[in-house]
């Protein structure tokens, strides 16, 4: 899908600040859920490291997408094009169906906590992650075999990846983009609005609930739906609008472009939903000399150091442990 000639420098914008800013963001989130998991695994480091995934592999496409600006058509081995397309569009997907899971997760936890923590296994998460990146990759392999059925007909130097379909295709694809636009967005996304809005609700109600707490809860809760309403929404809302007018939307790809943006925004969910990814972004923010911990602070990191396995300790801890209290 190679924009038009007056568009390309907005689309290499876009692809380039989210692989600038995505990238190192997503590795960071990566290697804090992998100390986590390696020392204890929870169901949402686990659906949050396949989100992580999703991402990074989102990423790892995006310049085939470059290149393809670049150069106004797909100039790339054919075989590529379909699977680009199959992982751009499949991961855009399995981070709505994570994000989602992640929300449920959260809601299980403070609706139903005594229940839930007997069946709140690393297991369940798992199969859960299976199941959903099947989902996604199946759904989307329709993506593969349009355009290797597109590709395998036209040379590599004549075709614009993923464009031109036929009347046929489109009376095939038109009604496929409109059931994933109401299983894989639609649907989703009022599961995540119902278990977030549950979710703030009982924690504001509650208490004992520290206020930083639920700070970050509303942090993770504005963030996870602003990428739904951002990033996923318009996109989704073009199959729909592309049904009923029967036809392929030329404004559709611009609302594709919005999604890009959501591999740049998932980390600043990590962020808000795990404490290993907290406390990875400040000791990378201290090494960088962004910024200092206060003593508080200092403290607080320290014994996170010790729950995460970090070698770090400090000099009281020291102290302590060879003389006593």
């Amino acid at each position: 899908m190679a924009p038009a000639a007056e568009d390309r420098y907005m689309y290499l914008s876009v692809y380039i600040i989210t692989i600038v800013t995505g990238f190192p963001a997503n590795l960071l989130a990566l290697h804090a859920l992998i100390r986590k998991l390696r020392i204890k695994a929870t169901p949402n480091a686990i659906l949050l490291f396949n989100l992580t995934i999703s991402d990074l592999s989102f990423l790892a496409f995006l310049p085939f997408k470059v290149t393809e600006v670049l150069q106004g058509k797909w100039s790339m081995p054919s075989f590529l094009c379909p699977l680009s397309g199959l992982f751009y569009f499949s991961t855009i997907y399995s981070s709505t169906l994570f994000l989602t899971a992640v929300s449920v997760e959260r809601y299980l936890g403070v609706a139903f906590p005594l229940k839930y923590k007997l069946y709140r296994k690393p297991i369940y998460a798992v199969a859960i992650s299976g199941f959903l990146w099947v989902c996604s990759f199946a759904h989307c392999s329709i993506v593969y075999i349009t355009e290797y059925h597109q590709t395998s007909n036209a040379s590599s130097n004549k075709f614009i990846c993923y464009d031109n379909f036929t009347e046929k295709q489109m009376e095939v694809l038109l009604p496929f983009r409109l059931e994933l636009g109401l299983l894989l967005f639609c649907l989703p996304f009022l599961i995540t609005c119902f278990c977030y809005g549950s979710f703030i609700r009982i924690l504001v109600s509650s208490p004992h609930i520290h206020k930083d707490k639920k700070q970050r809860a509303i942090g993770l809760v504005l963030t996870t739906l602003c990428v739904f309403a951002i990033c996923f929404a318009p996109y989704n809302v073009s199959h729909l609008v592309g049904f009923f007018l029967k036809k392929n939307l030329k404004w559709r790809e611009k609302t594709l472009l919005l999604s890009t943006f959501n591999a740049s925004l998932d980390p600043v969910i990590f962020y808000f939903s795990s404490t290993a990814v907290q406390h990875s972004c400040r000791c990378c923010l201290m090494r960088l000399n962004i910024c200092h911990p206060s003593p508080g602070l200092q403290r607080i990191m320290d014994q996170q150091s010790i729950k995460l396995g970090h070698p770090h300790i400090s000099d009281s801890q020291i102290y302590s442990s060879k003389y006593g209290p």
